[in-house]
């Protein structure tokens, strides 16, 4: 099938590699303008852009889609090049920027979007993270027909995978991208064949995944450890948790962190032991231990090599 594809991110370069790898054709790859990163802030192509130019697949990066927005040239040329490309298909993932109706309504079949959630739970910008915050017991892709909302269409086809006490959201968001990429495939592979059956989004069940806040970052003692433990992986990588120590300037970042079903008898927050097992701080319900950290300025460490170069004051 001829596909237009259009995503930004690692996840959504997975996606792009199953479809290239089946075989379908790419005339025209969408992504986000390259971006500065790096020590050096130097511009850097997003993981679909430099994929693309392996392939050889023309690329174009507008700053936004919207012919009547801030940049209407960006939106004229870029629907300029979807016409040339004549798609049949346009496959999005993660792409950052919203598709007006024009672009929804180009390809001959519309737009498919590739979600990491099992919709209706879930909508927006971080599925992956706030169904980790959330202690579901399972997530999954859903194959999407984009319509004019914020992931309101209707359901094309859903893969599920369950979310376990070793998920963080860099590990769900690979099983996650993977998955995607199968999910598209089988997709597309219906619609060629009729087979394809949409189904509206139930009204019941609408969560929102919002945007991920810095912050956010700052544990908040106040509430049971479980949460704070699942906080954790939840922003493992992106914002990462924190916690402030004395003798620290600056947070420290909490990479790894279990509940201890034990109360403690002091306020939240109060940090009860610093040994090699762990910082175990109070909580509202519950001990939280501490197992891996980051000092500003430095590398992910096990708490037994942290605590030998950090006495409390």
């Amino acid at each position: 099938m001829r596909i237009v594809f259009a995503g930004t991110p690692e996840f959504a370069r997975t996606a792009l590699e199953s479809l290239l790898a089946a075989g379908h054709e790419i005339p025209l790859v969408l992504t986000q303008p390259d971006r500065p990163s790096g020590r050096g802030m130097k511009l850097r192509p997003s993981p679909v852009k430099a994929l693309a130019l392996q392939h050889n697949i023309p690329v174009a990066q507008p700053r936004s889609l919207r012919l009547d927005g801030k940049y209407p040239e960006d939106a004229q040329s870029a629907r300029d090049a979807l016409l040339r490309a004549a798609p049949e298909l346009m496959v999005v993932a993660a792409y950052g920027l919203i598709l007006p109706q024009w672009a929804l309504d180009l390809p001959t079949h519309g737009c498919f979007n590739i979600h990491a959630s099992l919709l209706p739970r879930w909508r927006g910008a971080a599925p992956i993270q706030r169904a980790i915050e959330a202690g579901d017991a399972r997530t999954g892709i859903t194959i999407m027909q984009m319509d004019a909302g914020l992931d309101t269409g209707d359901m094309l086809l859903e893969k599920a995978l369950p979310i376990t006490a070793e998920h963080n959201a860099a590990r769900l968001h690979d099983e996650l991208a993977v998955l995607g990429g199968e999910a598209i495939l089988e997709a597309v592979q219906l619609l060629e064949s009729g087979a394809l059956q949409p189904v509206p989004q139930p009204a019941e069940g609408i969560t929102y995944a919002a945007k991920l806040d810095k912050a956010e970052a700052p544990l908040d003692f106040s509430r049971p450890a479980s949460e704070l433990a699942r906080r954790v992986r939840a922003f493992d990588p992106v914002p990462g948790a924190t916690v402030s120590l004395p003798g620290l300037e600056q947070p420290i970042k909490v990479w790894e962190a279990v509940a201890l079903p034990r109360d403690a008898d002091a306020a939240p927050g109060t940090l009860l032991s610093a040994t090699a097992q762990g910082l175990d701080f109070a909580t509202g319900e519950g001990v939280l231990r501490v197992l891996t950290v980051q000092k500003a300025g430095g590398k992910r460490q096990p708490v037994s090599a942290f605590v030998q170069g950090w006495a409390p004051a």
